[in-house]
């Protein structure tokens, strides 16, 4: 998959460079999933190669679509090549979010979300790529809450502001 992503400069959308996207904070698409099963989501914590938010835990997955990609396809995707899981049940749009964060070193992410979610019968054991993410844990959602409170920092920007603004689209 290219580098290139949809992104919108001067107005118009085109593809750009995800690292020059970042460091502009153009506004660009992206896809996030959340894997629930019943009180639980699961989590990965990114790996510390990551250009940014090493380190940090972020929802199931999160993502850009390729320049000509779907994003139901884009998820779809990115949950075998980050975590190695296929969903056993449909993906459900939930809808489209709108966001700006700084991650750190001069780095923004500026996204347009498109949300999804599935819901599973019983928690996957997922096979994360280690270029993508060193960890995962299924949690219930209250559990989340504590932690966030607790030590927000250990999180990513982005799953903090799903929670706070826009919790009826993350749980199924």
């Amino acid at each position: 998959m290219s580098d290139l992503i949809p992104a919108w400069r001067d107005g118009r959308l085109e593809p750009v460079d995800k690292l020059q996207v970042h460091r502009e904070g153009l506004r660009h698409k992206a896809v996030s999933v959340f894997v629930n099963c019943g009180r639980e989501t699961l989590i990965q914590r990114r790996a510390a190669g990551k250009y940014h938010t090493p380190g940090l835990w972020a929802n199931a997955c999160c993502t850009h679509p390729g320049w000509d990609e779907a994003p139901e396809e884009c998820a779809r995707r990115r949950l075998g090549e980050e975590l190695g899981i296929a969903p056993g049940a449909p993906l459900t749009h939930r809808g489209q979010v709108t966001y700006r964060a700084d991650v750190g070193q001069g780095l923004v992410e500026h996204e347009v979300v498109e949300i999804y979610t599935t819901e599973l019968a019983r928690p996957a054991e997922p096979r994360p790529d280690p270029e993508e993410a060193d960890a995962t844990r299924w949690i219930d959602w209250t559990a989340l809450d504590r932690e966030i409170a607790a030590e927000p920092g250990r999180f990513t920007p982005w799953l903090r502001i799903y929670l706070s603004r826009h919790r009826d689209l993350v749980m199924s």
